[in-house]
């Protein structure tokens, strides 16, 4: 799979997600760290990438557009981590890269995930 990683998501978790085999890189090394939402969303959708992040108003922003992709995944988290994200990320993939193949926005949560099939 292919990540884009925004702001809020640690480039440590761009390294583990290399580590375990997928694609990936983060905003800032795109030189987009003051990207807005929108430019993010385009720039996931053009390269196939699934985007990270903290920020719910990526899913405002599916919802209102009705688009199929990109794949967006967000981290409601109350330990923010890294090693948490990273965690948490590793048993989403295991339980839902199928929605995520299809196009999916998933809420991560500290006990679960909640996962919506786009479009919105």
């Amino acid at each position: 799979m292919k990540f884009l990683a925004d702001m809020g998501i640690a480039q440590s978790t761009v390294k583990w997600l290399l580590e375990q085999g997928h694609a990936a890189s983060h905003v800032r090394d795109l030189h987009m760290h003051q990207a807005s939402d929108e430019e993010i969303i385009a720039k996931a959708k053009q390269e196939g990438s699934i985007v990270l992040t903290c920020d719910l108003d990526f899913g405002d922003i599916m919802a209102v557009t009705g688009d199929k992709s990109p794949g967006i995944i967000i981290f409601r988290l109350e330990n923010s981590k890294p090693d948490n994200i990273n965690k948490r990320l590793k048993q989403v993939l295991q339980e839902s890269s199928a929605s995520l193949h299809k196009g999916a926005l998933i809420i991560v949560e500290d006990a679960r995930h909640r996962v919506r099939l786009l479009p919105i």
